[in-house]
C-alpha cells in the first residue's frame, strides 16, 4: 500500500510539473527612418597613437535597423580615400543624437592621413551624411 501511495504522489507530482514551449525571439521592426540626418559634430580625433586611431562624430538619429555601422574612408592622399575602416554600433532609439567612433589600425608613425566619415544602416543603406575631407597626423612611436 505504501508503495502505491508513493507511485501516486510521485505520479501526481511530475503532471504538476509546467511544460515551458519555447518561445521566438520578438524581434522589433525597424524604427522609422529619419527624413534628413545630418553631422552634429565633428567628425575628429579621438584618440590616436603611432599605428592606430579612433575617429569620433556625432548625427542626428538617423532611425531604421537598430544596427548601423560608421564608416571611414582614409589615405595619404586627399583625393585617394581608398582604405575603409568600418565599426558597428546599436542605435538607442530614445536619443535624439548617435555617436560613431571607429577605430583605424596599421597606420604609419609620423604620416598624415586624410579621411571622410559616413554611416550606414546593417543592410547596407546609407544615412545620406558624409563629411568633408579632414586630416590626422599619427605621433611618432612610443607618443
Amino acid at each position: 500500500m505504501r508503495l502505491l501511495f508513493l507511485a501516486l504522489a510521485i505520479t501526481g507530482c511530475a503532471l504538476r510539473i509546467p511544460v515551458v514551449e519555447p518561445v521566438a525571439a520578438q524581434v522589433p521592426s525597424p524604427a522609422k527612418k529619419a527624413a534628413r540626418i545630418r553631422i552634429t559634430k565633428g567628425p575628429e580625433l579621438e584618440s590616436a597613437v603611432d599605428n592606430l586611431t579612433i575617429i569620433r562624430w556625432t548625427t542626428t538619429n538617423p532611425g531604421g535597423t537598430d544596427v548601423h555601422y560608421g564608416i571611414v574612408q582614409y589615405g595619404t592622399d586627399p583625393k585617394d580615400l581608398s582604405q575603409t575602416a568600418k565599426n558597428s554600433i546599436r542605435l538607442n532609439r530614445g536619443h535624439a543624437e548617435t555617436t560613431f567612433r571607429v577605430r583605424i589600425d596599421g597606420l604609419k608613425p609620423r604620416t598624415t592621413y586624410y579621411y571622410t566619415v559616413t554611416s550606414e544602416e546593417s543592410n547596407g543603406n546609407s544615412d545620406g551624411a558624409k563629411s568633408t575631407v579632414n586630416k590626422f597626423t599619427t605621433p611618432g612611436p612610443g607618443r
